[in-house]
């Protein structure tokens, strides 16, 4: 009676992409754990993190939930579940304002003083992960991660 012999997987036309990509989402991991690291002991997540960037850098002109969901590091469905837990936490602010359909979303001072708090421990995590790569090698990196986005999609590789 013959074997069965597993069929081997097909060898990819490209390994050097298949080791880039392998390495990207272990460097995205390991930046990942590292910033948790940094802002966690504040009582929030890396995404309420994002988010509170997300408004800092919107002004007190705010942002409609859904342009906050859009500008997100990871996609986050449960958007809403996250703003209220940031609201709930006196960190945002959201208003109806005239169009009931739109929940516009700004940070607040006790956001803005949170953030505030974690910018030297965030800036270490930069030093940390990056700072052994030269500025002109981090322009490089940049453009080669720019390059992996999907021009359709409005994502850049740097806010």
């Amino acid at each position: 009676m013959p074997r069965h012999r597993e069929t081997p997987p097909a060898p990819t036309s490209r390994p050097a992409a298949q080791a880039a990509l392998v390495a990207l989402l272990r460097t995205s991991s390991i930046v990942r754990r590292t910033i948790a690291r940094a802002v966690e002991p504040a009582g929030i997540s890396v995404a309420q993190y994002n988010v509170l960037r997300i408004l800092r850098g919107a002004g007190a002109a705010g942002l409609p939930t859904l342009a906050i969901r859009d500008r997100m590091i990871e996609e986050a469905p449960a958007i809403t579940r996250l703003l209220d837990k940031l609201d709930a936490a006196g960190l945002v602010l959201r208003d109806r304002g005239e169009d009931r359909r739109q929940v516009r979303c700004t940070i607040s001072s006790d956001g803005l003083a949170l953030l505030a708090g974690l910018d030297a421990a965030v800036s270490a995590v930069d030093e940390t992960v990056l700072g052994a790569i030269p500025d002109p090698e981090l322009h490089t990196l940049l453009a080669l991660l720019g390059a992996i986005h999907d021009p359709r999609d409005g994502s850049e590789a740097a806010d």
